[in-house]
């Protein structure tokens, strides 16, 4: 049984699974419960990660899984190719594995020139060409990490509420601030799918737990909530079979 686990800044996505089929799914909290749900019935031989959390928050995790399972803990990250896919970095490693794991999946699935969008705690954008070539991408401030930002760091700037598609001027401070950030983030998918028909790219794939936000401000897109996991399944299944 192979434990397979996203593990974002401050949530983690995991999966149980063997060679053939999904066991269960579920979510954790770095300051809560990591594996909320877990069945305890079941023996995991292998735990495979990927993650873009800080070092601390890394280490924490990987004591607590080797405690829990008594197994080590692999981590995959960003490379320089897999197949056919080949990174546009020059220092993979420096790319968040989350953005490589999504983008093998996507190739996987596609086989031809894509656009992965991951709406995290950041938005990243890359695009893949039909040869599967990584043409580089873009790394933006999410969706929360923006109306954060407003809230501590400009102190006249008072709101409260939720975020709200709504793109018309606000006649509030809170609908000035909640439409400006859709506003951006519409801007945003506008200009995806113009650089998309630039580079002949016609695929769109989306994740990451502000991806239906995007969608209802008009991106037009397949949602694929477990992209990461699929991809780092892959390729965890690919290096177990070497």
């Amino acid at each position: 049984m192979r434990l397979l686990i996203d593990a974002g800044n401050t949530r983690l996505k995991w999966r149980l699974a063997t060679r053939d089929a999904v066991i269960a799914e579920g979510l954790g909290e770095f300051d809560g419960e990591l594996l909320s749900g877990f069945p305890a019935a079941n023996r995991v031989r292998r735990i495979s990660v990927s993650t873009v959390a800080a070092e601390p928050r890394r280490q924490g995790l990987t004591e607590y899984l080797e405690a829990r399972f008594s197994v080590p803990v692999v981590y995959h990250w960003a490379e320089s190719r897999r197949g056919e896919l080949v990174n546009a970095y020059e220092e993979p490693h420096r790319m968040g594995a989350d953005r490589w794991h999504a983008m093998y999946a996507a190739w996987l699935q596609n086989r031809r020139g894509f656009v992965v969008v991951d709406a995290g705690s950041a938005v990243t954008v890359d695009f893949v060409d039909d040869g599967g070539r990584h043409r580089g991408g873009y790394i933006l401030p999410g969706l929360q990490m923006m109306l954060r930002s407003l809230k501590t760091d400009a102190a006249r700037i008072l709101f409260d509420g939720i975020p709200a598609s709504d793109t018309a001027p606000g006649t509030s401070t809170g609908e000035c601030v909640h439409h400006g950030v859709s506003w951006l983030l519409q801007s945003a998918t506008e200009r995806l799918r113009v650089d998309a028909e630039r580079m002949g790219v016609q695929r769109v794939f989306v994740t990451g737990g502000d991806a239906g936000f995007l969608l209802q401000l008009g991106l037009k897109a397949d949602y694929r909530p477990d992209l990461v996991l699929d991809g780092l399944a892959a390729i965890d299944a690919e290096d177990l079979a070497l």
